[in-house]
């Protein structure tokens, strides 16, 4: 995976996803956001980069439409408007950011080798920050 910087989208596997979800209807960007997030949260064995960044991805769409969330500006974030994201997802997005940093994670191995791992764990708590209180 090609990574150029610590934020939701500056890795190849983000930039796929987003424009994945540049390629669907409004009504299917919900279920793919959906159905990354439950991969990641889902997963019981070791989570592998590309579905963990993915997530990461996904849930910084969520987080973009809460209070305190921050907008998706990114180069490769999603062109396209997301519609109205479900309660239920963001709870979900939760989880898979709790998942995307837990020991038997791909993603937060190869972040935990470089000099860059407090500022990539940051900003995934930067993320988790709005969605917390979320039922």
């Amino acid at each position: 995976m090609g990574t150029w910087g610590t934020g939701p989208f500056e890795n190849d596997s983000a930039a796929d996803f987003s424009n994945h979800l540049d390629d669907l209807d409004a009504e299917s960007r919900i279920t793919a956001i959906h159905e990354t997030l439950s991969v990641a949260a889902g997963e019981n064995g070791y989570l592998e980069t590309d579905s963990a960044a993915s997530a990461v991805a996904a849930a910084a769409v969520v987080v973009a439409q809460l209070p305190g969330g921050r907008p998706v500006s990114a180069a490769y974030g999603p062109e396209l408007r997301i519609p109205p994201i479900p309660l239920e997802l963001r709870a979900l997005a939760m989880k898979a950011l709790d998942r995307v940093v837990a020991e038997d994670s791909e993603l937060a191995d190869l972040w935990a080798d470089t000099a860059d791992a407090r500022q990539w764990r940051e900003r995934i708590a930067e993320l988790r920050r709005p969605l917390e209180g979320v039922p």
